[in-house]
């Protein structure tokens, strides 16, 4: 699998003055318009991209801890078994899926899953779980890059949002709760569902959990936000919000160290992974909660989101 640190210096730069995530480029730049349906269904492909990185991964005699950790993400979701999930570090592994140096075609991810309150009533209540990865350039006609970065970041309309729109509205039942989660870019975009004006009208958003993300349309989300951020990554402050709002902006996030010193790529790619840091965070993104999530991954299904549609 291809590492995500393949940002540079100059990336980071790119992304502090506009809002960017670390893995900036361009997505309105070179594009592929063939086969570009918005909102396609294209687990088959991204199944078979995910098996065979694995295979690739695990054949080698050097692979980090990181790599390991998001290959066991990658078997859960392979085997199409059932796991329970404690933490918002698993989470996170999940929504890393969507990247290219695990698959090429699927930032958008939608899992069937089961929220257990774990109290005294036994409560429990059937969701479906929107994960959606950041900023990614290594796919064609892709709505990840350093423009839609650049949108998000200034709480405008995207290629992004308009296909997780689509997706959740043609594939999940109206009147059903949603859990909305998403790393960098995508973490911006999981605000930006959990305040648009149909998707509140239509379906219950009862948590959205952000991972290396900053504060996107504050005043318009529905159910509960959580942002999580590493003491040293820097993109959770790279939004409109850090001027026009940044005691929220700085309130609002969960910070903990992960011990990166100066690593501020690794850390924003790395640290969320990582129980030992993430693990006292349930999967709602509370810190010290008790919300688990049984999911079946039977029915993931993972979704297509390019810039330019083939109409």
């Amino acid at each position: 699998m291809k590492k995500f640190k393949s940002a540079v210096a100059v990336a980071l730069a790119m992304s502090m003055l506009m809002g960017s995530s670390v893995y900036a480029a361009d997505d309105s730049l070179t594009v592929d318009e063939t086969e570009a349906t918005e909102g396609e269904d294209i687990t088959y492909e991204v199944l078979s991209d995910i098996a065979e990185e694995v295979a690739e991964t695990e054949s080698t005699e050097d692979i980090d801890e990181n790599q390991e950790l998001l290959n066991s993400t990658a078997e859960q979701l392979l085997s199409k078994g059932t796991y329970t999930y404690t933490n918002a570090a698993q989470l996170e592994r999940l929504v890393q899926m969507g990247y290219s140096s695990v698959q090429l075609d699927g930032p958008i991810s939608v899992t069937k899953a089961t929220l257990n309150y774990n109290n005294w009533l036994g409560t429990t209540k059937n969701v479906y779980v929107v994960c959606l990865s950041g900023t990614d350039t290594d796919v064609e006609n892709q709505s990840t890059g350093w423009f839609t970065d650049l949108l998000v970041g200034f709480e405008q309309d995207n290629a992004y949002i308009r296909n997780v729109k689509k997706v959740i509205m043609e594939n999940i039942p109206a009147g059903s709760n949603i859990i909305v989660t998403g790393h960098s870019l995508g973490g911006m975009v999981a605000q930006q569902v959990a305040s648009e004006s149909d998707l509140k009208d239509n379906y219950n958003i009862l948590n959205t959990v952000t991972f290396g993300s900053p504060l996107i349309n504050g005043f318009k989300r529905e159910g509960t936000v959580k942002r999580l951020g590493d003491t040293v990554d820097v993109v959770p402050y790279l939004s409109v919000s850090t001027f026009t709002n940044i005691i929220w902006q700085s309130a609002g996030l969960n910070r903990e160290d992960g011990g990166y010193g100066w690593q501020v790529v690794t850390a924003h790619c790395e640290s969320y992974n990582r129980e030992d840091v993430w693990g006292a965070y349930d999967v709602t993104g509370t810190k010290n909660g008790s919300k688990t999530l049984t999911i079946d991954f039977s029915t993931t299904k993972f979704y297509h989101s390019p810039v330019v549609i083939d109409e």
